[in-house]
């Protein structure tokens, strides 16, 4: 692609870095704030990034815009509000949506947009926002071959794209690690504050597991970083998650497709969120069986 602008949508805790990776690899970016005016400020003090009203603005002057948002009702605000992408896109603008959304709202968007001459891929991320930070995301795309062609060299700049199959994949794959990394992590909690309260050692029981059939990265990097070391700010909240598993339940019901262990987790994170705890990293599930426990555990 020879054309080296991009716009881009939703400078929160992941499209602020994102953006930061287009600009170094010499990317002219237009955006507008969303929700709040802080990250355009720094962004374009730091990078030269052009501010643009809203939405319809960053459109008309880019051929690719980028959004990334939190869940499908503001993507389609960012889209059909009436100063949304829309009414300012050129026929031809390709949409690449990076929020986590549920696949049938994705394969809406495009349909609605295919409408008006516009073009829709999705391209969930994941990778959280030390490798936005450092343009290492894992990105997972679903669109026609040459949208993904065309969005390719954009989405390399922020990490790895993966073409997935047609709209809606990106999504669907993206559901699938949220689906699983929910229900691992409460596996996690549940057999660590098991061996706790039989009086193992967890720093003993980790070594262990990591040469056993349960080893996995949550076990072995993320909670130790998290729940082990008493740090639960900060992290993938309990919300996201709750709106991603939210997400795949939409997309499995259409698909007349029952997860029972996926709505369990649902609800398991949801009675976290209740207890205030949804503004923390999804590892404070354990918060649930400690109570249990009677005690914290600690590597």
């Amino acid at each position: 692609m020879s054309e080296r602008r991009v716009g881009f949508v939703g400078l929160g805790a992941m499209g602020e870095p994102m953006v930061r990776s287009l600009c170094r690899a010499g990317f002219t970016v237009t955006a507008c704030a969303h929700r709040r005016r802080d990250a355009i400020e720094r962004l374009r003090a730091e990078c030269g990034v052009i501010e643009a009203p809203n939405p319809a603005a960053v459109a008309s002057s880019v051929a690719v815009v980028a959004i990334c948002v939190r869940d499908a009702p503001q993507v389609e605000e960012v889209l059909f509000a009436s100063e949304g992408v829309v009414a300012g896109a050129k026929p031809g603008t390709l949409v690449v949506d990076m929020s986590t959304i549920s696949p049938v709202a994705s394969r809406r968007f495009a349909a609605q947009l295919s409408e008006r001459s516009l073009r829709f891929v999705d391209a969930p991320v994941s990778g959280g926002p030390v490798r936005a930070a450092g343009g290492s995301l894992t990105i997972m795309v679903g669109a026609d071959a040459a949208s993904f062609a065309e969005a390719e060299p954009i989405l390399a700049a922020m990490g790895k794209a993966y073409h997935l199959g047609p709209v809606g994949m990106g999504e669907t794959v993206k559901l699938v690690n949220q689906i699983i990394i929910a229900n691992v992590m409460i596996a996690n909690a549940e057999g660590l504050l098991f061996a706790q309260r039989a009086g193992a050692d967890l720093d003993r029981v980790r070594e262990v597991l990591a040469t056993a059939t349960a080893s996995n990265y949550l076990l072995e990097q993320w909670l130790p970083k998290t729940w082990l070391a008493g740090k639960l700010e900060g992290g993938f909240a309990v919300d996201l998650l709750r709106k991603d598993l939210a997400a795949a339940l939409d997309a499995a019901r259409a698909a007349d497709y029952p997860m029972p262990a996926t709505a369990l987790a649902y609800q398991i994170y949801t009675s976290r969120s209740a207890m205030g705890d949804g503004a923390l990293d999804y590892s404070a599930v354990v918060k649930s069986y400690e109570r249990i426990v009677g005690s914290q555990a600690r590597a």
